[in-house]
């Protein structure tokens, strides 16, 4: 829990190491409530806790509990809005007072980055045709455009940092902004996206279910983008730009938009590379592509 709690603080401020120290009284009165078999802590990221259980018909389930209630409530609506898909866990229970959710525990559950590479781009295909099928709900408030704009301001202020700035510069950021705008701008279908779906959020369904995306942050705009994070990634690996062609003859996706969206996503890439360390080669292909 130590290592928990320091994610958690890391986010939320000092105020979290409190809500931490009750978890473990939350999740045994939600058992009681829900009627569920609370098993041992799973894989918890930073604004979250997440233990597993299981539900009374046998069901292997995650209990996440969370300081960041309004968020939590929003990954509910999300995960309920796409769930004509197929393609998103089941939400067997929430309390939005509570700051908790129960959801189907998704088996094998083997995150996409360590799935068989040859076959990833028909199964992302058919995951982004899964998911864009859902029709956005009527005056859905959030769109591409709102979730850049705070993504430039949120982590355009990491350029100050020793370790980023002498690589990721004002001139770099602004050059992808600028790119940003063009594409929003000539955005012709509009889809409902799930708006973070990199690697870590795809996960093995198994052979029924397919791919399955989880922590959606749900927003409508260019289906391309639900592609790009996986694009991406292939920085250092086969490359961005090979990768950009299998994945678009995959998914039907027109290569030049996908290309030019890899091209805004990469300093944002190279951030995190940067933050998080990794091989050299892969920042270098990160920095060139932003240029």
């Amino acid at each position: 829990m130590e290592e928990i709690g320091a994610r958690l603080a890391g986010r939320f401020g000092p105020g979290a190491e409190a809500w931490l120290a009750e978890v473990p009284d939350l999740a045994a009165r939600l058992a009681v409530r829900w009627d569920f078999e609370l098993g041992g802590l799973f894989a918890s990221g930073a604004a979250s806790v997440v233990w597993r259980c299981r539900w009374p018909d046998g069901t292997p389930a995650v209990l996440k509990l969370s300081p960041d209630r309004a968020l939590l409530t929003k990954q509910v609506e999300m995960l309920r809005v796409f769930a004509p898909s197929g393609r998103v866990p089941a939400v067997l229970a929430a309390d939005a007072r509570a700051g908790a959710m129960a959801l189907e525990e998704v088996l094998p559950g083997t995150e996409a980055e360590d799935l068989p590479q040859t076959s990833l781009p028909q199964q992302w295909a058919e995951l982004l045709a899964a998911l864009h099928s859902v029709r956005p709900p009527a005056q859905w408030p959030l769109d591409l455009r709102g979730r850049f704009d705070e993504a430039f301001v949120r982590i355009g202020r990491r350029l100050a940092e020793p370790a980023v700035g002498p690589h990721v510069g004002h001139a770099m950021w602004q050059r992808a902004i600028r790119r940003c705008e063009t594409l929003l701008d000539s955005q012709d279908r509009l889809v409902l996206l799930h708006g973070d779906l990199h690697l870590g959020n795809v996960l093995d369904g198994g052979p029924s279910r397919g791919l399955i995306a989880i922590d959606p942050k749900a927003c409508v705009g260019d289906p391309c983008f639900d592609a790009v994070d996986y694009v991406v990634a292939g920085a250092g690996q086969e490359g961005v730009e090979a990768r950009c062609r299998r994945v678009a003859t995959a998914c039907g996706l027109d290569g030049d938009r996908l290309y030019a969206w890899s091209r805004v996503i990469a300093p944002m890439a190279a951030i995190a590379h940067l933050t998080h360390g990794g091989p050299e080669p892969v920042l270098d292909e990160l920095l060139s592509l932003s240029c």
